[in-house]
């Protein structure tokens, strides 16, 4: 059973939400809250597995409000629900760790689905957020400090290694990777920790970084 707090300032569309997801058997609603403050009570006294949450509030700021409930409950995945897809609000909620970013208009079948892959460690997020994401991710990594690395061991990276390099570069999850690639998540989770000790790199974001810089993200690109 999957527990999930909905957050959301109208009461006709969180109580709506509420009542199509209680019909799911794997799914049990822990509580409908208006605000952050409540939110952060729920959350400490229900212990959900996901919080869905619409990220445009006129309270507290909704990016603020994700990161305050990912540093008291780093282990509760966080689904944004919003109309809207601002820039801002995008990058900044992606930057706190959560685990999906929806639009409303999103199908029922597509948040259940959502809800079961954040708790399998996975991320959903929409095509045209994903879009967004990833030109502002490539404009930040255009404007970094050039990431380097020791130039003598990029020939021992292997043609598999520059498919999962790719990928990281655009942003994706393992399990997105792993799917994409048809390999099993833990086999993308070693050649990650692989790619990163080959090339004295600390993450996958400064993978990530490094992936752009070097230009090997554009189309027709051969490995280096």
């Amino acid at each position: 059973m999957i527990r999930v707090l909905i957050l959301d300032e109208q009461e006709l569309f969180r109580e709506g939400l509420k009542a199509v997801l209680s019909a799911n058997p794997e799914i049990a609603i822990t509580e409908t809250v208006p605000g952050i403050a409540e939110a952060l009570r729920s959350a400490t006294k229900c212990h959900p597995d996901v919080i869905l949450m619409d990220i445009h509030m006129s309270g507290m700021d909704g990016v603020e409000g994700t990161r305050l409930l990912k540093e008291r409950f780093p282990q509760v995945k966080l689904i944004i629900l919003t109309t809207f897809d601002d820039d801002e609000s995008v990058f900044g909620a992606l930057k706190y760790g959560v685990s999906g970013y929806l639009l409303k208009n999103n199908s029922l079948s597509e948040l259940v689905k959502a809800i079961q892959i954040a708790c399998r460690g996975g991320a959903v997020i929409h095509p045209d957020i994903a879009a967004k994401a990833i030109r502002q991710f490539s404009q930040m990594a255009k404007t970094y400090a050039r990431i380097r690395v020791d130039e003598t061991v990029i020939p021992e990276i292997k043609n598999g290694e520059w498919k999962i390099i790719r990928a990281v570069g655009r942003g994706m999850s393992n399990g997105e990777i792993a799917r994409e690639l048809c390999l099993s998540e833990g086999t993308v989770r070693n050649s990650v920790s692989s790619i990163l000790l080959k090339l004295s790199l600390r993450d996958r974001t400064q993978l990530a970084i490094w992936a752009v810089q070097t230009g090997i993200m554009n189309p027709g690109t051969k490995n280096l």
